[in-house]
């Protein structure tokens, strides 16, 4: 069968009893990246949490700052290190729902944090959100007072920040970026 046959479908949650996924369609899922059917997780990744976002889906987060499963993602899991013995532990609820077709080692392409030079995961975690059209106005009628070398840079960033979609003040990083 073809995955528009899937389409409007859903599927319950392997490991959380009583929860259930809707099959939804996303631009970023082709026949040459993955499956063509995959999971979504609306908080650890952009193109997961535009298709959230486009179907009102929650971004719920199971996981901490630290790495480790949080309460929500059951009793099996909770304090669980995501990247070890946490990983272990969802392929054993998979077995035990008899819900793993095939196990194989596959070494992931995490992002890997600059500095510490180890695996990062991507999580949602709350926000200040603000109103973006005041945010954007204020962002443009500053940036036009910035002496910007070469100048050609300010219209390209006056369009960068008129594009923008979400608007939000950050307080997570004590650091700067490269």
């Amino acid at each position: 069968f073809s995955g528009a046959d899937l389409a409007d479908g859903s599927c319950a949650h392997p490991t959380i009893p009583g929860r259930v996924a809707p099959l939804l369609p996303a631009n970023h899922v082709t026949m040459t990246k993955g499956t063509g059917l995959v999971h979504t997780a609306p908080a650890h990744g952009m193109e997961d949490y535009s298709v959230a976002s486009h179907h009102q889906l929650p971004t719920d987060c199971l996981v901490d700052e630290s790495g480790y499963f949080t309460e929500a993602a059951g009793p099996e899991l909770k304090n669980k290190n995501v990247l070890e013995e946490g990983n272990e532990a969802v392929i054993k609820m998979l077995q035990a729902a008899g819900s793993l077709l095939k196990e194989e080692k596959y070494v992931h392409s995490y992002p890997y944090d600059w500095r510490t030079k180890k695996p990062m995961i991507i999580r949602a975690s709350k926000q200040w959100f603000v109103n973006t059209a005041d945010v954007k106005a204020a962002a443009q009628d500053v940036l036009k007072k910035v002496k910007v070398i070469p100048t050609s840079a300010v219209n390209r960033m006056l369009e960068m920040l008129d594009r923008r979609t979400f608007w939000c003040i950050s307080r997570q990083r004590c650091w700067g970026v490269p």
